[in-house]
């Protein structure tokens, strides 16, 4: 389903207490929406990149289907604005669903899974100068990064999801199906902006149990330098 609006890595975490480490994973953001008949392929794919370490898969669930018979439960403004933010910076004409954005660089057809098979194994094969380190004691999060090189500005931002829900589609295009869903994201902030030159180091707190992701990106939707999970 296609809507028109006129509108790296590598990476190291440490983690201190329960949890583990994670190397040199790609960050894989799903946008979709449970009233988009063909997204439920895409939701599966995504579904089928957990258990694996070297990816962080995300599901942003967008909220402009909602007019047609069913308001997603998960869907945000919020969501549909950093997919208009990337379509800008992509120099993309349109956003649609379901599509995935790889490491905040590359876009392609979220049902596709050679082709998200290959753009996966593309990232994995490149080498970023950001490290990121980060831990978490009680409802602390710290965060560590370091660059050797000046990699631009940059943003610490921090992503908490749901791992997974069943819903009960009730109207629109997939109506009468009971779909799973995975990586739910349910919240996306901003924690600082870094110049993205040597070390960078802060705290921000954090509740509950949900996993948590960080990534450093490029400002205005750059790439993805670097990623880091708790769960």
């Amino acid at each position: 389903m296609r809507h028109l609006f006129n509108c790296v890595m590598g990476v190291f975490m440490v983690c201190a207490g329960p949890g583990y480490a994670e190397q040199n994973p790609v960050v894989v953001e799903l946008y979709t929406s449970q009233g988009c008949s063909s997204c439920p392929t895409a939701d599966a794919l995504l579904a089928g990149l957990e258990g694996r370490d070297d990816i962080i898969p995300l599901a942003l669930h967008v909220d402009y289907w909602d007019y047609i018979g069913w308001k997603d439960d998960f869907a945000s403004p919020a969501f549909t604005a950093r997919q208009k933010g990337y379509a800008k910076a992509l120099g993309n004409r349109s956003i649609y669903t379901p599509q995935m954005i790889v490491n905040g660089k590359h876009d392609v057809v979220g049902n596709r899974s050679k082709d998200v098979a290959a753009l996966i194994a593309a990232h994995k094969a490149k080498v970023t100068p950001v490290t990121l380190e980060i831990s978490r004691s009680g409802d602390v999060l710290s965060i560590r990064a370091t660059s050797l090189r000046n990699v631009g500005q940059a943003d610490i931002e921090l992503v908490r999801y749901l791992p997974q829900q069943s819903v009960v589609i009730k109207r629109g295009e997939n109506a009468g199906r009971t779909l799973g869903y995975t990586h739910i994201v349910t919240a996306w902030s901003v924690v600082e902006r870094w110049n993205g030159q040597g070390s960078f180091a802060t705290t921000t707190p954090v509740s509950g149990t949900e996993p948590i992701v960080v990534l450093v990106q490029g400002a205005d939707y750059g790439p993805v330098f670097a990623a880091a999970r708790l769960r």
